[in-house]
């Protein structure tokens, strides 16, 4: 290839050769910063997909020869995985295969002739199986090929369902002292602060901010964190449950030491919940089994059980409360009676595993994953399916009880009325967080002002309620941050826990 040039001032014209490495050479020098990047956005949560026409059943096909042989066709054509052991393409036998498998058959025979097989021919390499010599009317066939062994059949226990949970639930206190000069617990709401933990709330006067820094961490679980749960009303408790089957209590104030440890389940607990008084707290986990503790001696109430995975658990909020509701891994929503220990009732409307409950609007109506039940009637009174709809992971209530947020597993945050009419508010959606894969925890501040949330990146995120736009975003941990709580007294304290075992406090 060749270049000519204008001519000159004085009237030559000059010629260059380009050789072909030097036009498809990549460009040097520095990328342009005003040049618009040219990687493509996200069009489904995790990333970018490209769409593709393919017909149901090359697609059924290649995914089964996938999984069986562990190569498939992608749909330009190129093959995917590891061929280097196969002999197939596209699912067919090479040719020469098909010629040495024919050659190794017997004949199928002359029909004719009396000795025709047709397809149950032999193949030459399998062993005809020895014919049995016919016995006489009186004999009796014995078989000698099985020799009498003296073991013993197995026992009865070692064969049957045996139950993952334990009854030997234990506790620990590793406070300083268990008792103060006037003989109280950790249960008594300390006075000698700064803010008073004892008076009503005024909602209307409230203000609550962001927080900017951290003031203090938690240590003491040694896998992820699972759920926490102020004290209620006053906050001067904290509950922590982990991976590790422990639950965990914590001095909020003064020493911010560690004060007791329940331990009495044998795998991850997966929701912990305090009664409307905190006297008691109720834990579930995946052995199946949900236990109704005594806050301050860690005492095992009760026990309840379904043979299911309960995977969220909330007490009825009236003050003489004694009934939950569990979210189950089959389906249904249960509700037992703490004083009986027995089920009450059971609501089996939702096509999968519930994962959030809440009260909304009165005592009577709770809100389950768009699936708005009356207590002690198992009739779902409003019902929200769309096509466009994601998993909603996680629910928390407005302070002004008239909305609803939800986790979207799409990346965003929606709210919903609680009103008699139940429906999306779609001018209000929360976004800029990565929640993709992780039961993350949502709420909102006090005052109804601030909305948070925590993400799959290692931030906490906060959002305006008016306006939707998010105001600050912190670092809080390495990886996802998937428990977040706001403390019910204090304007700008928030407490953080992800999947490394720490529990951060901020203000």
């Amino acid at each position: 290839m060749s270049i000519t040039l204008r001519p000159d001032d004085s009237g030559a014209v000059t010629t260059r050769h380009v050789v072909t490495e030097t036009l498809r050479a990549e460009p040097q020098g520095p990328t342009n910063p005003f040049k618009p990047n040219d990687l493509k956005r996200k069009n489904v949560p995790t990333g970018y997909a490209e769409e593709t026409a393919i017909s149901d059943y090359t697609f059924k096909a290649n995914h089964r020869t996938f999984e069986s042989r562990g190569y498939a066709l992608d749909p330009s054509g190129t093959l995917v995985g590891d061929a280097s052991n196969t002999y197939e393409v596209q699912g067919r036998p090479s040719k020469a295969d098909s010629e040495a498998l024919k050659r190794k058959r017997q004949k199928k025979g002359d029909p004719s002739k009396g000795d025709y097989i047709g397809p149950w021919a032999r193949y030459k390499e399998e062993e005809e199986e020895p014919l049995l010599e016919e016995l006489a009317s009186d004999e009796e066939y014995i078989e000698s090929a099985i020799v009498p062994t003296d073991r013993t059949a197995m026992a009865k226990v070692s064969t049957a369902y045996q139950d993952e949970s334990t009854n030997t639930e234990t506790t620990e206190f590793h406070g300083s002292s268990e008792f103060d000069y006037q003989n109280r617990t950790y249960m008594h709401i300390p006075q000698d602060l700064d803010i008073d933990l004892r008076s009503e709330i005024d909602y209307a006067d409230r203000k609550n901010y962001v927080p900017k820094k951290q003031i203090h961490t938690f240590k003491s679980h040694n896998k992820a964190i699972t759920s926490l749960r102020f004290f209620p009303d006053s906050g001067h408790l904290l509950l922590s449950s982990s991976a590790d089957a422990k639950v965990k209590i914590w001095d909020v104030y003064h020493d911010r030491e560690l004060l007791r440890t329940y331990s009495g389940h044998t795998k991850s607990v997966t929701d912990t919940c305090f009664n409307p008084s905190g006297t008691q707290f109720l834990s579930a986990s995946y052995d199946r089994q949900m236990k109704l503790w005594d806050t301050e001696y860690g005492k095992c109430i009760a026990r309840f059980t379904t043979g299911k995975t309960p995977h969220c658990i909330r007490f009825h909020p009236s003050p003489d409360s004694n009934s939950f509701l569990a979210g189950m891994s089959d389906k249904k929503i249960v509700q037992f009676d703490t004083r009986t220990g027995e089920m009450t009732q059971e609501y089996d409307h939702h096509l999968g595993p519930g994962v959030g409950i809440q009260q909304v609007s009165s005592y009577h109506v709770f809100k389950s994953n768009l699936l708005n039940l009356k207590l002690d009637i198992p009739v779902p009174i409003k019902y929200i399916a769309e096509p466009y709809m994601y998993s909603l992971v996680r629910v928390s209530p407005h302070p002004s009880g008239k909305s609803v947020v939800c986790q979207s597993s799409d990346n965003q945050i929606v709210v919903y009325q609680s009103s008699d009419r139940f429906r999306q508010n779609r001018k209000k959606s929360f976004r800029g967080h990565n929640n993709a894969g992780y039961a993350i925890d949502v709420g909102v501040s006090s005052d109804g002002s601030i909305v948070y949330s925590g993400d799959s990146g290692g931030y906490i995120c906060f959002w305006d309620w008016k306006t939707c736009k998010m105001w600050h975003k912190i670092k809080a941990s390495d990886g996802p941050v998937v428990c977040s709580a706001w403390h019910p007294r204090e304007s700008s304290k928030v407490v953080t826990a992800g999947l490394d075992g720490a529990i951060k406090y901020w203000d």
